[in-house]
């Protein structure tokens, strides 16, 4: 077993085998066909997506964001051999407005991209570098975030959220059965001692959860692992603006790939998709008024989801839901106005992205 030294030691290529590689490529490269078409990989992470595209589409050049310095670092260090194709970009996928206003101003279509991929979740960088606290089969200091400059821990969550509020994060985001359980335990537990430790919550989980029920659903601390990571790191909310922005920053006849690895982000991703590719105009009307046809049309029947060949490569891919859609026309007035009202009543969004200069020796 590698130490956290040695895990950091080692390049973005030999620590990440990308979901879906080929699939996502293939879905993406005829809308960047074109030369100078711009792809947003809004998930970068360790950049196996990326690289892919860039190495099998040559007219294509790549926005990568991430809000987690070290995987921009390596990704970086791995795409330097594409020079200015390749644009690393330090921010939260759901400014995804924002980037790409200001990284595309130059190019072929000012304001609006070709492609956008989104791989969410956890990054294979995250889990295995064990000091930042996301994986339940090493002891290590409750942090979770993926940006670990900013924001609240898991160790905050655990010590200052009362126990109807733990519940309902657990039972939303970790569809955890016993969530009211184990909240309870995990605020009688801080009564004595803060929450410092992923060990010691691994512990109280095995004690808390009834062992007959752990012969099936994988490991006890799974699902709780998972709702505090969303939480931390506000996936949920994020994602919901993301899919949106992302869809509007798209040009006619650009492609939107979207790979979820849990029934809350399908979902959302889902809803999205949908109301692009259904007419709203209303039932009954003899002739579909232009302005409510559907905006975009479904590449993938349904979510698609990692073949035998897939998993045997990638264990990481069983979990996988893909779906991917094409603009076919910009979305009409009426639906963006009602979406922007539903935006400014919502969350703020909390960061203002900064580009990543990185040294490409």
């Amino acid at each position: 077993m590698m130490n956290a030294t040695e895990e950091r030691a080692g390049g973005a290529a030999d620590r990440h085998v990308p979901v879906l590689l080929q699939r996502c490529v293939d879905l993406l490269a005829p809308a960047l066909a074109a030369p100078g078409s711009v792809l947003v990989d809004c998930t970068l992470g360790m950049g196996g997506h990326t690289e892919g595209v860039l190495e099998q589409v040559p007219t294509a050049r790549v926005i990568g964001i991430d809000r987690d310095p070290e995987a921009l670092r390596l990704a970086s260090e791995r795409l330097a051999r594409f020079g200015d194709r390749f644009t690393p970009v330090h921010a939260v996928y759901d400014e995804i407005g924002e980037v790409v206003s200001e990284h595309t101003a130059d190019g072929p279509t000012p304001g609006a991209v070709q492609g956008v991929l989104m791989d969410l979740g956890v990054s294979s960088l995250q889990l295995d570098e064990t000091v930042r606290g996301f994986a339940y089969s090493q002891d290590a200091p409750l942090d979770m975030r993926m940006d670990p400059t900013r924001g609240h821990t898991a160790a905050d969550v655990l010590n200052t959220y009362d126990e109807r509020e733990l519940a309902r994060i657990l039972r939303e985001y970790g569809e955890e059965r016993f969530a009211a359980r184990i909240a309870r335990a995990i605020v009688r537990r801080r009564e004595s001692e803060p929450w410092e430790r992923s060990g010691d919550l691994v512990d109280l989980l095995r004690a808390t959860i009834p062992a007959a029920t752990r012969k099936t659903g994988g490991h006890p601390a799974k699902r709780t692992f998972q709702a505090l990571r969303i939480e931390v790191n506000g996936e949920i909310e994020v994602l919901g603006r993301a899919v949106p922005a992302a869809i509007e920053a798209l040009a006619t006849d650009g492609r939107i790939v979207v790979e979820s690895y849990h029934s809350l982000e399908d979902r959302i991703v889902k809803r999205a998709l949908q109301r692009g590719t259904t007419s709203s105009a209303p039932p009954g009307l003899p002739v579909e008024p232009e302005t409510h046809k559907p905006y975009l049309e479904a590449l993938t029947r349904g979510a698609e989801t990692a073949d035998g060949p897939e998993l045997e490569r990638n264990p990481r891919s069983a979990s996988v839901r893909l779906r991917a859609a094409r603009r076919v026309r910009p979305t009409p007035d009426h639906l963006r106005e009602a979406r922007g009202t539903r935006a400014r009543t919502g969350h703020e969004k909390p960061r203002k992205h900064q580009a990543r200069k990185e040294d490409r020796r």
